[in-house]
């Protein structure tokens, strides 16, 4: 398989507090990549090093081959990386369309240059992205009056709209009822497969990891403690002791089976 992100030896110190060391690892393409760990983990400290937010103390962060290491975040993005974040953030002013184009209007550099003809820019090409995440029906909406589960799909089409090869997204299913989790993910999950898109994605929720992951990474005080296939992770004994305190991973239908 055709590797897309390699992360060699990434670290990050505050002053004297190492926030993450020496992570290393590789996602290939049309991947799936869970990272989970306990709130503190050094998870959200490694995707803003991934997206140009922080410069790395030390490391590498290669995208098919080149160096993204201390570049800036708009550089990043134009190197085909894109990036949901834990909290939405749409212009709730705007309609869900007008949200859409203006990323195109940004990822084709016409940002300064749209004039009055801005509202028709890109709009086909807009309701394309938006039929892809189920939400061509809703175009006209204003942002302020969507469901929660409606802005994190939202959120997914304006990731699309510069065509990434590997997508972050930061704990995509926070805040939603556990419906809404499986329907985003399985989303994802067919973009991914139809598309070729490489994800990384954090996540608290396990059912939603064991669910649609590939691989996962286990990151504890800033180090990586495990890796592996969903098996290997659910019976890691160390695993188990540090994120979960000692319980038993485990699918709801077999603990259903034991009751």
């Amino acid at each position: 398989m055709t590797t897309v992100l390699e992360v060699r030896g990434l670290s990050k110190n505050f002053g004297a507090i190492q926030a993450v060391n020496n992570v290393s690892f590789t996602l290939s393409e049309g991947e799936m990549l869970a990272m989970i760990g306990p709130n503190g983990a050094g998870k959200s400290t490694c995707f803003n090093m991934m997206m140009g937010q922080l410069k790395p103390s030390s490391g590498t962060v290669l995208l098919r081959g080149e160096n993204l290491a201390g570049l800036a975040p708009r550089d990043i993005w134009r190197k085909g990386v894109g990036r949901t974040f834990q909290i939405t953030s749409t212009y709730q002013s705007m309609t869900v369309v007008e949200n859409v184009q203006v990323a195109l209007i940004s990822h084709h550099r016409r940002l300064f240059s749209i004039g009055p003809r801005a509202r028709a820019l890109y709009r086909d090409r807009a309701l394309g992205f938006l039929e892809t995440v189920g939400m061509r029906d809703q175009a006209d909406r204003h942002c302020a009056v969507l469901a929660y589960g409606d802005l994190k799909r939202l959120e997914l089409a304006i990731a699309l709209c510069h065509e990434p090869s590997l997508l972050l997204m930061d704990e995509p299913t926070a805040g939603m009822a556990p419906k809404e989790r499986n329907e985003l993910m399985q989303l994802t999950a067919g973009i991914v497969a139809e598309r070729g898109i490489s994800v990384l994605f954090t996540e608290h929720d396990m059912d939603v990891v064991f669910g649609h992951a590939h691989r996962i990474l286990v990151l504890n005080r800033g180090e990586l403690i495990a890796e592996g296939s969903v098996s290997d992770i659910r019976n890691n004994a160390r695993v188990q002791e540090v994120y979960l305190g000692g319980g038993t991973l485990f699918k709801k239908e077999e603990a259903g089976a034991d009751a």
